[in-house]
């Protein structure tokens, strides 16, 4: 059983020390200032005048620390997952994809060399002539004729 002047230390305090929490920042003042009172319950102070002091100190040490509890879990959050595709979804991507692989192999060799190299390895127009040992000119025409080519083949099938 609470003694007569925790009672009325609570009476007196407990609004106080809300406040408190609340203009330090904390989003739960009223657990904050409930949690100090509890811990000065079960604590023995040597100086009975020393309790307003220590709910104080304890109010801003349990605000601290709830913050900064709070400030690693915001830092920690996993990223949503991705939104989950629709299986007609996926058929329509794999038929794209199926139909684009056909046109792709329908090109000319040099065109299709300039169009893999240029768009699933990412390489520049001077590594493409390279790797093709023709001159980067020659490098764009393939393109250009490719792109052309696979633009008029996809349109058809569509």
């Amino acid at each position: 059983m609470a003694q007569p002047w925790f009672a009325e230390l609570f009476a007196a305090q407990y609004r106080s020390l809300v406040r408190l929490a609340g203009l330090l920042g904390a989003d739960d003042p009223e657990d904050i200032a409930q949690e100090a009172f509890a811990r000065l319950h079960s604590r023995r102070l040597r100086d009975d005048g020393a309790a307003v002091a220590y709910l104080r100190a304890t109010v801003c040490n349990l605000t601290r620390n709830r913050l900064r509890h709070l400030r690693l879990i915001r830092l920690r959050r996993p990223e949503p997952p991705e939104p989950v595709r629709s299986s007609e979804h996926s058929v329509l991507v794999a038929e794209e994809h199926r139909a684009l692989l056909a046109a792709l192999d329908r090109l000319p060799r040099r065109q299709r060399e300039a169009i893999v190299l240029r768009y699933w390895l990412d390489l520049s127009e001077r590594e493409i002539a390279g790797a093709m040992g023709v001159s980067p000119g020659s490098v764009k025409t393939h393109a250009s004729r490719a792109l052309a080519a696979l633009g008029k083949a996809l349109q058809e099938d569509a």
